[in-house]
């Protein structure tokens, strides 16, 4: 069976960063205050963990005299029950393995990020830190304020199921990219269609014998047009190889060199080629006479000749260089034609399928919406309950669903104070009280990031109100792992565990410095933080009763 682990910060070091010169803290599950004085170095924890978060990586944050500054986090997995039942506190029984982040900001030049040793983008280690770190406070990353952020908690708050309409979506998408690759709309595929058909049926009228019919049409062209002048040529040279008017006929001469050459046996291969010329130049005058006996002029055939190749001129304009090309590209139409007659029949089949998945899409989008629709009340219910708990009596806090579809357009709405109108949470909400409302969101839905950092989450609240702060820090300790910087004893006191951070001096420069307090140490610091007075005996004695948790929320130093 699968174990339900959740990220936790098991260290943290930081080296360089404002009046931090070189602390490494051990971090465990649960809930742990950071204390200590004002301007000691505790909010440059937080900043220490917004860098990992991609924050803004300002130069000015580097310590004096330091060419840079530099966080290194490490997480591991641990599991939830362990969280829950208060075992496994030191973190080494790991459900998986450590995962290290780290952030440079230099002094001069680019910041530069780690994953696991390995050099990455900001972007990559924002990435990798948000799903293990929220940070909530006045001048820290808010995650809730955004309106994706807040359909999210709607969603875990209601156990709203998406696999459905994510499954229904992602067939549409398929079935849409399917289409697309047929090679457009059915339109486009009608408009081809008739291009092509169009063109072969231009080509097959030309009905085109062979690919050298423009050859021999051309050979006819130039015959034709000189009709006359080549039979005048035929009949003169006619005359020369067989007879004329001097008598001085070509054959006559041969037959007379082949008489005299007649009964001379050295003589007789001369002889014999001189019949063969003889005979040759006989069917050489009779293909003349006929050329002067038959050739006529034509001028019907010239006009078809010449009608008939400027065709084919107009289609290897358009076709191809020669008629061969021509022909192939009739062949390769056609090939597209029966394509896209089979193309047009699986469109069809599809576009009857897309229509079933949008309705699919639709059906469940309006599923989602109406589980979002009904939950936003109760959501709201909740989160005012728990905000009245923690000093803001008289805190409205609501939630609208509007949208087409799935209803995606969540927003939530506070109104902090008595008169004041519902507004948006960036709009409506100081630093603190943004920050407690953060808190009664992630009580409300009772999961988020493993490690959630709250800083001033405390500013105003004193009495009962600090003792239900620190109750609801300490409850969502049980799921995960809380950091808080606070000034409240009644808030530090319920923490599983207890930061100090203080400033001491060394060698002339200020220097900030971080323990993990025992149980003894705890009471020291909760006696300052109580009256200002650490050896006070009221307060160590009230401080005693806080850890115990028998102190009244109205018990003074």
């Amino acid at each position: 069976m699968a174990v339900d682990v959740v990220p936790v910060l098991v260290e943290l070091r930081v080296r360089n960063l404002g009046v931090i010169d070189d602390v490494t803290i051990a971090l465990q599950p649960g809930m742990t205050a950071l204390t200590g004085e004002t301007g000691a170095g505790k909010t440059l924890v937080v900043e220490a963990l917004s860098l990992l978060l991609g924050g803004r990586a300002d130069s000015s944050v580097v310590r004096a005299g330091a060419d840079e500054a530099m966080v290194e986090g490490r997480f591991r997995l641990v599991p939830a029950d362990g969280i829950e039942q208060g075992t496994d506190r030191d973190g080494t029984d790991s459900a998986g393995e450590d995962l290290v982040l780290a952030r440079s900001v230099a002094r001069a030049g680019r910041s530069k990020a780690w994953i696991d040793g390995r050099m990455a983008t900001v972007g990559a280690l924002a990435e990798a830190a948000a799903g293990r770190i929220e940070l909530h406070g006045q001048h820290q990353h808010q995650a809730l304020v955004h309106v994706d952020a807040q359909r999210r908690a709607l969603d875990a708050f209601g156990h709203i199921d998406l696999s459905a309409m994510e499954e229904a979506r992602l067939h549409l998408a398929a079935l849409t990219d399917e289409l697309a690759q047929l090679g457009g709309d059915s339109r486009s595929r009608a408009r081809e269609a008739d291009l092509l058909g169009y063109q072969v049926d231009e080509i097959d009228r030309a009905a085109i014998e062979d690919p050298d019919e423009d050859a021999r049409l051309e050979a006819e062209e130039d015959r034709l047009a000189a009709s006359s002048a080549h039979r005048q040529a035929a009949a003169e040279a006619l005359g020369l190889v067989s007879g004329s008017e001097d008598g001085a006929a070509a054959l006559d001469r041969l037959a007379g060199a082949s008489q005299a050459l007649a009964g001379r046996v050295p003589l007789a291969p001369l002889e014999s080629r001189l019949r063969s010329v003889m005979a040759e130049l006989a069917d050489l005058a009779t293909e003349l006479r006929s050329v002067v006996e038959t050739w006529e002029d034509d001028p019907a055939r010239l006009e078809e000749v010449r009608a008939r190749r400027q065709l084919f001129h107009q289609l290897t304009r358009k076709y191809g260089d020669t008629l061969g090309e021509v022909s192939a590209f009739a062949d390769e139409a056609r090939a597209r034609m029966a394509a896209l007659a089979g193309e047009e029949e699986r469109a069809a089949a599809l576009e009857d399928r897309l229509r079933e998945a949008r309705a699919e899409v639709g059906t469940a989008e309006e599923a989602v919406a109406v589980q979002r629709r009904a939950r936003a009340p109760e959501l709201a219910a909740a989160v005012t309950r728990t905000l009245q708990t923690l000093a803001m009596p008289s805190a409205r806090f609501s939630v609208t669903v509007e949208g087409d579809g799935p209803a995606d357009h969540v927003v939530f709405l506070l109104g902090a104070n008595p008169g004041e109108p519902l507004q948006p949470l960036a709009k409506a909400a100081s630093g603190g009280e943004l920050a407690r409302v953060m808190l009664a969101i992630r009580l409300a839905i009772s999961e988020g990031a493993g490690v959630m950092v709250f800083d001033e989450v405390d500013a105003g609240v004193g009495g009962a109100a600090a003792t239900a702060v620190g109750a609801a820090l300490a409850g969502l300790g049980r799921h995960g792992q809380v950091l808080v910087v606070t000034h409240l004893a009644q808030v530090a006191s319920q923490a599983d565990h207890q930061i100090e951070v203080r400033k001491q001096e060394r060698a002339g420069r200020t220097t900030s410095v971080v323990t993990l307090l025992d149980d003894e140490a705890r009471v020291t610091e909760l006696s300052r933080m109580l009256s200002g007075r650490p050896d006070s005996a009221s307060a160590r004695k009230h401080a005693r009763e806080l850890l115990d948790g028998t102190a009244t929320a109205d018990a003074t130093a």
